[in-house]
């Protein structure tokens, strides 16, 4: 059995009486590589450990100085940080974060009286937080959707339906990067805008739990595919004692929803063809196909409002609340920066929708 390097190491640090002699027969390696790790080891041990400017524990490996034109010094250093420590303090961060949040009783909003046949579809696409503004941008999340949420009780709302994700972190984190490989400006580290982003989606959804069932839809974007996933687990592990929530969390790129007589097909956009989207969706799922009348796809992506019809089924691309940033701006790409929530019937279908515009 190949045996790695670390598990040599752990061995050494299990066994610390045994010599370089017993340890290599005891796994049957050659004393020259055991002396060799155990000698790297004792190295190590001896570094004395830093604090690093992100306030993380670890060894400084190596740091250069050098004057540039107007006579000033510039410094770089270069940290080996203490993985283990680093995952448990973003473990514990985490963790309070939600306790924190656990600990609001009072809602915002109490619920109105009138009840009805209506679900109420809050979709806010393309917030990508870890660029710009992070506060503004929370408060305008959590904002918009009480305002869409006010603009809509008196219809008397059943449930509502709260698609999260479709880019709902800017980059894949820690090499900030899309998905794809497309390199980004983050205004926080990577840890801090998983955090931000879990934490403020656990935040809605326990203000609207507290008025309505809430059915939670997490959708694949491509800035942000793997983090999303992980942000899902988060929030449906954060409700899982609440039969007042449901999360969709699955694996499937494109995810569906039925409410009464209403088909909902929800993707980010950016992989399909848009006039294909609804041979995709009444081939992926048929039998939800055959019992509804009313059918819609809804993407993001382009944060901007859009609506083609195919065969009597609309495909809307849904407008973003996000700031512009420095390459789109360069590019001359604008858009109106809005929120949307949809009214669906369960016997009569779309409704209508309310915005709350940002200006």
């Amino acid at each position: 059995m190949l045996i790695t390097n670390d598990q040599v190491r752990k061995y050494l640090k299990d066994n610390p009486l045994l010599t370089i002699k017993e340890v290599a027969i005891n796994l049957s390696l050659t004393y020259d590589r055991v002396r060799h790790i155990k000698q790297r080891l004792e190295e190590r041990d001896r570094i004395q450990k830093v604090e690093t400017p992100e306030g993380r524990s670890g060894v400084l490996t190596k740091g250069k100085m050098w004057q540039v034109y107007d006579g000033s010094w510039r410094e770089s250093l270069t940290f080996e940080v203490d993985k283990i420590e680093e995952l448990v303090k973003f473990k514990e961060d985490l963790l309070n974060d939600l306790t924190e949040l656990g600990k609001l009783q009072k809602p915002v909003l109490t619920k109105y009286k009138k009840d009805g046949d209506v679900c109420l579809e809050i979709s806010l696409p393309d917030i990508h937080v870890g660029k710009g503004d992070i506060i503004e941008l929370m408060n305008n999340y959590l904002l918009s959707i009480l305002s869409l949420v006010g603009k809509a009780e008196k219809f008397g709302i059943d449930r509502i339906l709260l698609p999260i994700g479709n880019d709902g972190m800017n980059s894949e984190g820690k090499r900030k990067t899309t998905t794809g490989g497309t390199p980004q400006e983050d205004s926080l580290l990577w840890k801090d805008s998983f955090r931000v982003y879990t934490t403020l989606i656990c935040s809605a959804v326990k203000e609207l739990s507290a008025m309505y069932p809430v059915d939670i839809i997490v959708i694949t974007g491509n800035h942000d595919e793997e983090r999303m996933f992980y942000a899902g687990e988060c929030i449906s592990a954060y409700f899982k004692n609440n039969k007042n929530i449901t999360v969709n969390n699955s694996g499937e790129y494109r995810k569906y929803y039925e409410y009464g007589t209403n088909m909902l097909m929800f993707t980010h956009g950016d992989k399909e063809k848009t006039s294909d989207l609804p041979l995709i969706l009444a081939t992926e799922e048929p039998e939800m196909f055959a019992r509804t009348k009313f059918r819609e796809v809804h993407c993001g992506h382009l944060h901007k409002e859009k609506m083609d019809e195919y065969r009597g089924i609309k495909v809307r691309f849904l407008p973003s609340i996000c700031t512009t940033d420095e390459w789109h701006k360069m590019k001359g790409y604008q858009h109106l920066r809005a929120a949307q929530a949809y009214l669906w019937n369960k016997k009569t279908g779309y409704e209508g929708h309310f915005q709350t515009s940002l200006v």
